[in-house]
């Protein structure tokens, strides 16, 4: 979680956390909070917190008002590698917000974690782009067309290549007949159950399915 939140500040968006609270230091809390939260899940797996309000002083909120949202993707990317190191698992998908407490003083941080339960499976789609697309209860459609949900200007794919749609308490993978397949992990499949850490191909397009 460190390594990765001190690159994102190492980044273009460094100049704006000189001098207050820095990521790491949200990152530190979010940290201790997952791991005080600790549970046991039905299935006997620990299970911990995935939903976590961040208080600021205003001083330090507006330090980072233009990076905002970039800072909150990288938090939920840094939370759910931190549990996946840890062997810990989620209720829902992560989530992170961050607000403003007038009552605090600068470079102060408050962090309340707490559990958040999914309607259906938990899953999240990194795209090359560094968008993340988070699955839930509807179908997800990929191709050239405009009218998918998530559409590429690649020529190598098709224009309805592939769909994600929810089974249970996970997500099915269906090629659509399209002309170059689709690929898992380096193998061609026609559907396939996607599991944590799965590379899809579609084209020369790679995405990275990552559950919790």
């Amino acid at each position: 979680m460190e390594r990765r939140l001190e690159r994102f500040v190492e980044g273009a968006v460094g100049r704006f956390f000189r001098g207050g609270v820095r990521p790491v230091e949200i990152g530190h809390r979010i940290a201790r909070e997952m791991a005080d939260s600790r549970s046991v899940g039905v299935k006997g797996q620990p299970v911990v917190a995935n939903h976590f309000s961040v208080r600021l002083a205003p001083a330090d909120l507006e330090r980072f008002a233009e990076v905002k949202d970039s800072l909150v993707r990288e938090l939920c990317d840094a939370t759910r590698d931190h549990a996946r190191e840890e062997g810990w698992t989620f209720m829902g998908p992560v989530q992170v917000v961050i607000d403003t407490d007038e009552s605090l003083r600068a470079g102060t941080i408050e962090v309340d974690a707490r559990m958040k339960e999914a309607d259906g499976g938990v899953g999240v789609l990194h795209l090359p782009t560094g968008q993340q697309v988070v699955l839930g209860e509807f179908v997800v459609t990929m191709g050239r067309l405009p009218e998918c949900t998530i559409s590429f200007d690649d020529p190598n794919i098709s224009r309805e290549h592939a769909s994600i749609r929810p089974d249970g308490d996970g997500f099915i993978l269906t090629d659509n007949g399209s002309t170059n397949g689709t690929l898992v992990n380096g193998t061609p499949i026609t559907a396939h159950r996607l599991a944590d850490g799965d590379r899809i191909d579609l084209g020369a397009t790679i995405i990275e399915f990552r559950a919790g």
